[in-house]
């Protein structure tokens, strides 16, 4: 059968791993749930130890589906980030990670750097406002708040670095994820900025450079003995999952856009370049010398959960039975779906959720249907603002878990104006993984795309006039009771 690949991808609550052919045949799936640590408010953590079981387990379980198919060419891995593991010398956590955007236990520093450094001048060489998402802000987090760990840190790693140096002994990361490490990476530049490193890193050296997809090392003894990789088999430099998954889809090409559907909703669009904005988040490619434009939505999936939790726990599928039923527009009801506060284009953790316009007559379905028109609307609200920063969408492409039935999908067509393109493969991070390794490897061509449309959603044109007038409903929404909505979140925080 020839060379075969792995991918395998860290997420939040689960990994998963994919043993594919060179020509994207998809031949086995593996994956593993686990736990995040919430040890108090604010906090989100993971235990490397955990991103290592989960690797070498599903690693030993499509390699053993790989005998009698053929060799495995390559491996890479991709996970969750922008996140901060520090180590000592020798790569041995000293603490848990801390996570991306989710931790936001790093609130003092933000506003510190800000000032000390300018928060225009950190997006100008950065690309991004200077959010929770950020890792500089995390590692003077735990240098004024665990300074017995501090002392002792020489290295930081993501969880795809990381898991790569378990598989090689290099010391690595991706220009992507570095690029997420404001404000210690210049964008223009695609290196790290020396004299913010030295006030933010103390003692620890940073990582060596690469793109993901380039030569990371290769599996050694040690590592093959626990995963059942040959030794000496290459390993690339990863990436951070959402932007594997973009690779995976095909978001490379400037004016490609991935729209992922989830507890959260996340965008990645593929941009020859952009105006640095403090609405959106600005980012290395994954291809050299490119540039990535992304947004993400606080909640989006997790608000459809909430409802139907509290309206009796019925079934999904009878509660979109119930939406499609309703005209589109609810009977104009609008919902602001910020009910854990909102990421992209707002940077507002006290924003909060609003229903608008309810009557005795609304029933279940109409609120289940106002949802997924809110989350629409915060769709195009982003999509409005790349178009403002010079970043072209013209092809969008859909992919996660709430593509799966057509009603939401069909409404964000629709309040959009746009169609959207369902993949045939729907593997995700972990299957873009695959494709990195399989060109580091050398075995496709560095450009060669596995990305096949199954089906395309089309807007329904006659929709247009009733999402209009909402669309315009819901930015004012926001602008006028956000002073009063702010009171009440200030009221709930204590």
């Amino acid at each position: 059968m020839g060379a075969l690949l792995l991918g395998v991808d860290i997420g939040t609550s689960s990994s998963k791993g994919v043993l594919a052919t060179s020509d994207g045949e998809v031949l086995a799936v593996a994956g593993r749930a686990h736990t995040t640590s919430m040890p108090q408010p604010g906090w989100f953590e993971h235990d490397p130890a955990m991103w290592w079981a989960d690797c070498r387990d599903i690693l030993r379980e499509l390699t053993a589906a790989a005998r009698s198919r053929g060799e495995v060419a390559g491996v890479a891995v991709s996970g969750i980030g922008p996140c901060v593991l520090v180590t000592d010398d020798a790569g041995t956590p000293l603490r848990p990670a801390i996570l991306y955007g989710v931790d936001t236990r790093a609130t003092a520093e933000i506003a510190e750097l800000q000032h000390r450094l300018g928060a225009q001048e950190m997006l100008a060489w950065g690309g991004s406002p200077l959010t929770s998402q950020a890792v500089g802000p995390k590692l003077l987090w735990l240098q004024r708040h665990e300074p017995q760990v501090w002392e002792r840190a020489r290295r930081f790693f993501m969880a795809s670095s990381w898991l790569v140096h378990r598989l090689t002994g290099e010391y690595v990361l991706d220009h992507h994820s570095a690029s997420q490490c404001n404000p210690l990476y210049d964008l223009a530049a695609a290196r790290w900025r020396d004299s913010v490193g030295v006030d933010l890193c103390g003692a620890m050296a940073p990582p060596a450079l690469h793109w993901p997809g380039h030569s990371a090392g290769s599996v050694t003894a040690a590592a093959a003995g626990e995963t059942g990789v040959p030794a000496g088999t290459p390993v690339v430099a990863g990436t951070i999952d959402a932007w594997s998954e973009a690779l995976s889809i095909g978001v490379e090409a400037p004016g490609s856009l991935m729209l992922m559907y989830g507890t959260t909703m996340f965008m990645v669009a593929a941009a020859e370049s952009a105006r640095p904005d403090e609405r959106i988040w600005q980012t290395a490619g994954v291809q050299p010398h490119t540039r990535t434009v992304a947004a993400g939505m606080a909640t989006s999936g997790a608000v459809t959960a909430w409802l139907r939790d509290v309206t009796g726990g019925a079934p999904f599928e009878a509660l979109i039975d119930e939406a499609a039923a309703t005209p589109p527009g609810a009977d104009a009801l609008v919902v602001l779906p910020y009910f854990a506060g909102e990421r992209t284009p707002l940077f507002d953790p006290l924003a909060r959720g609003t229903i608008a316009g309810l009557t005795l007559r609304h029933t279940r379905g109409h609120l289940y249907r106002a949802v997924l028109e809110g989350t629409a609307m915060g769709v195009r609200h982003n999509l409005e603002v790349f178009e403002q920063v010079g970043v072209e969408t013209s092809v969008l492409r859909a992919v996660g878990g709430g593509t799966r039935g057509s009603l939401w999908t069909q409404v964000v067509s629709d309040v959009l104006g746009r169609p959207q393109e369902i993949p045939a493969c729907t593997v995700g991070a972990a299957y873009g993984d695959a494709l990195l390794a399989a060109r580091g490897a050398g075995v496709v061509d560095p450009s060669a795309q596995w990305y096949e449309t199954a089906a395309c959603v089309e807007p329904d044109a006659r929709t247009r006039d009733v999402y209009g007038e909402l669309y315009g409903v819901y930015r004012r929404l926001y602008e006028s009771t956000r002073d009063e909505v702010h009171a009440l979140a200030r009221l709930q925080l204590g």
